[in-house]
């Protein structure tokens, strides 16, 4: 196929859109109405997992934004918009989508307000210098909002009843508050008349496109007044891009989707991508362009072209791609120096390296960038990592796992992968836990309430085997047998009395330890402990009844100092009052010798 030929090298290219905000605030939902797709129910738990491109055309544009553009005032060819994941474990892709793109939409519920991710959404923008609109989303879930479908925001505002745009305003204006915060002065956007010094809120429903106008043409507006000169480029340069998937397509083969954000590649192109194992060279075999939404279908998005110039969605057929890593850099290695393209590659990749240690998790996911984001999110909760890789979990990552002692590390997280081979079955024989999730912080909970499980089986494990803390009186007239060992009736007076603790007398400053407790009867039944309030009888070896004890004799459990330093520092709030008040009495006696025992 001939090479398309480039007529003018300086025109104004599409700019790049990228669409922020915190889980479930309607972002994606928000393209949809302009794509008119219903992506946002096909992605996991209606959340969006990785970036995606939309390419609106002109001519929809002009269509859509109706009376608020002159069509003959646009001059850019359109917007191309790229839907970065919802959730803050994406800061790693947020904040590459923020260095693409040329704006950003900041989108909020004008219900929920400002979020967790609303706030690092923003960090990221003030960070990247990116420039920025805000859609307050979800009007019309504002009681009493009387929907104009499709209409312009500001005319279904001032159609509202007083009392809904007085409600309406008191959240707005929340909004504009925690903007101030972050050091940006923002209001309605038809209030604005310089767009570099005050933020634009564009008041938007997604469900039934109120705003949707007003959000094209000042994306249109700012771009061509403000951004004209970093539209105009030069097309006949070195592509470069990034890439945002990787597929197998009938009769093609593996695949990679991308976005070309500079210069131009095309067929017989040598380019150069990041790979598992680090820098891919290889040929353009076959190129195709994302097609507008004016021409594409839910059977076709892409149709074959020799050359495409940025900024464009692209989908590229050649061999070697089945490594490739997604998220990671595209050069097009026409016209230069294929040694220093690679060599840039590998730094790059090098940047996004995730740090492994001796002793952790094992991770797996399906891209370069879910790795980023699930490695960011275990080490926000201080969770070590050992191996990090792309791909199915397999058997060898069961080896791998079992080779460790520490129970909270012998697992594996994987996103959005599968198991292959016999993993399955191996984990379970070398008990390795295997959890896996299509959204990142669910698998985040899932693994927190899995340790938080081993943490508590092993709390009580440690709770059951200490010395509890007991007070208690042999009664009269209950000595059944002297010695060897004695058997006599008590009634504890505080604390748990347990089977097998060590007995003590006090002294005036001190205990001294005189036997242990071998056996405990209630009823006729041997009971493993016995509480305050309880009368039971005990076998109690070592002392005779005469000598060190007599009937009445009030008796104490003899806890080692290390139980004693482990009750009061670790599981105090876990013992019942009595308990607390017989530690408290006993440790207190043993202090008068030591102040510092059992500390």
């Amino acid at each position: 196929m001939p090479k398309k030929t480039i007529d003018n090298p300086n025109p104004l290219r599409t700019p790049i859109i990228s669409v922020l905000g915190h889980v479930d605030h309607g972002k994606t939902t928000l393209l949809d109405s302009i794509r008119g797709s219903s992506m946002t129910d096909a992605e996991a738990g209606s959340i969006t997992q990785h970036i995606g491109i939309t390419t609106v055309p002109i001519d929809i544009i002009s269509n859509l934004a109706g009376s608020l553009v002159s069509s003959k005032s646009l001059e850019l060819p359109g917007l191309l918009f790229i839907d970065t994941p919802g959730h803050q474990l994406f800061t790693t892709l947020r904040s590459r989508g923020g260095s693409l793109a040329d704006i950003a939409i900041l989108v909020v519920d004008i219900n929920d307000g400002f979020q967790p991710q609303t706030k690092e959404a923003l960090n990221i923008l003030r960070n990247s210098k990116t420039p920025f609109i805000v859609c307050a989303n979800k009007i019309d879930t504002i009681p009493g909002w009387d929907s104009n479908q499709s209409s312009v925001s500001v005319t279904s505002y001032n159609s509202q009843p007083e009392r809904v745009r007085f409600a309406m305003d008191q959240k707005f204006y929340q909004l504009v508050g925690d903007l101030s915060t972050f050091g940006f002065t923002s209001d309605y956007y038809w209030k604005v008349s310089d767009f570099s010094k005050t933020l634009g809120i564009i008041p938007t429903s997604a469900r039934t496109q109120e705003g949707i106008p007003d959000l094209l043409a000042v994306l249109m507006g700012l771009a061509q007044k403000y951004m004209r000169d970093s539209m105009s480029v030069d097309i006949t340069g070195p592509g470069k891009g990034m890439v945002l998937e990787v597929k197998e397509e009938r009769g093609l083969g593996t695949v990679i989707d991308a976005i070309l954000y500079d210069g131009s590649l095309s067929e017989d192109d040598q380019m150069v991508v990041g790979g598992i194992d680090g820098p891919i060279s290889t040929k353009v075999r076959a190129l195709f362009s994302l097609l507008p939404l004016s021409e594409s279908n839910s059977t076709s998005l892409f149709t074959r072209t020799s050359t495409v110039t940025a900024a464009s969605g692209i989908r590229i057929a050649a061999s070697n791609l089945s490594n490739v890593l997604v998220g990671s850099p595209l050069r097009s290695a026409q016209g230069a120096d294929l040694d220093s393209i690679l060599l840039e590659i590998e730094s790059e990749l090098e940047k996004v390296k995730i740090n492994t240690q001796d002793s952790g998790v094992i991770i797996r996911a399906d891209t370069l960038g879910s790795l980023e984001a699930l490695s960011k999110a275990l080490s926000d909760i201080e969770v070590p990592i050992m191996r990090a890789s792309v791909g199915d979990i397999a058997p060898r990552d069961i080896s791998l796992a079992s080779t460790t002692n520490e129970k909270q590390y012998r697992i594996i997280l994987g996103f959005n992968v599968n198991l292959i081979e016999d993993a399955g079955r191996n984990a379970r024989e070398k008990d390795v836990k295997i959890l896996t999730n299509d959204v990142i912080y669910r698998l985040i909970e899932e693994y927190e309430s899995h340790t938080e499980e081993l943490s508590s089986h092993r709390r009580k494990n440690f709770f059951d085997k200490l010395t509890r803390p007991a007070h208690f009186q042999i009664l009269e007239n209950h000595i059944f047998r002297q010695s060897n060992p004695a058997i006599v009736g008590v009634e504890i007076l505080s604390g748990t009395l347990q089977k097998n603790a060590p007995v003590a007398i006090p002294l005036q400053d001190d205990f001294k330890r005189i036997g242990f407790i071998k056996d405990i009867h209630y009823q006729g039944e041997s009971v493993p402990q016995a509480q305050m309030g309880d009368q039971v009888s005990i076998s109690l070896d070592g002392p005779t009844v005469g000598r060190q004890i007599d009937e009445k004799s009030e008796l104490w459990v003899d806890i080692h100092e290390k139980h004693v330093k482990a009750l009061e520092d670790t599981f105090y709030n876990d013992l019942r009052n009595d308990e607390c008040e017989a530690l408290s009495f006993f440790a207190q006696r043993k202090r008068i010798k030591d102040p510092f025992w059992g500390k």
